[in-house]
């Protein structure tokens, strides 16, 4: 699938979740940062994990910041607007199998759809997404469900909150 088909599945994907159609809507790389003093393009960033800064269009985004065994990487922005940004990327997870020392990352094809916008208090000016939605495009990671006992496929969809500075 073309890049531009990909980024316009995205958005009507984060517009359908963002209006309850049903889907089910719920990282260690180095991401790529701006030199220092150089200005943030469209006025928009994201932060990975706090205490780090404000990136523009990122290779990579960390979204296990405890431990980083969840990540995207390899994004190529196919937008990036006040209202909405979204890549093609691959989500990379531990399997953490039999533990999160001793396991084995796993890449997953995934669109990445930031949204959400909150002013950054020390910057005035300048606003971050607050959500990251993504959506897997292939297979799926497993994981053990301890309530239910047993081995699960992960949602398609999964939507989290992004850090703030």
């Amino acid at each position: 699938m073309k890049r531009s088909h990909l980024g316009a599945l995205a958005a009507s994907l984060l517009t359908a979740c963002g209006l309850g159609l049903g889907l089910a809507c719920t990282a260690s790389a180095t991401p790529e940062r701006p030199a220092h003093g150089t200005p943030v393009l469209e006025g928009m960033v994201v932060f990975d994990c706090p205490g780090q800064g404000a990136l523009t269009r990122p290779h990579s985004l960390i979204l296990a910041c405890a431990d980083g065994n969840a990540y995207v990487s390899k994004l190529a922005w196919t937008s990036w607007t006040p209202a909405v940004a979204s890549a093609v990327g691959t989500l990379v997870e531990n399997d953490c199998t039999p533990t999160c020392v001793g396991g084995h990352f796993h890449s997953y094809p995934a669109l990445v759809v930031l949204w959400g916008n909150a002013a950054v208090r020390k910057h005035p000016g300048e606003h971050r997404y607050t959500m990251l939605t993504q959506i897997l495009t292939g297979p799926r990671p497993r994981y053990y469900d301890y309530a239910s006992h047993k081995w699960v496929t992960a949602p398609v969809t999964q939507t989290v909150p992004l850090a703030a500075p």
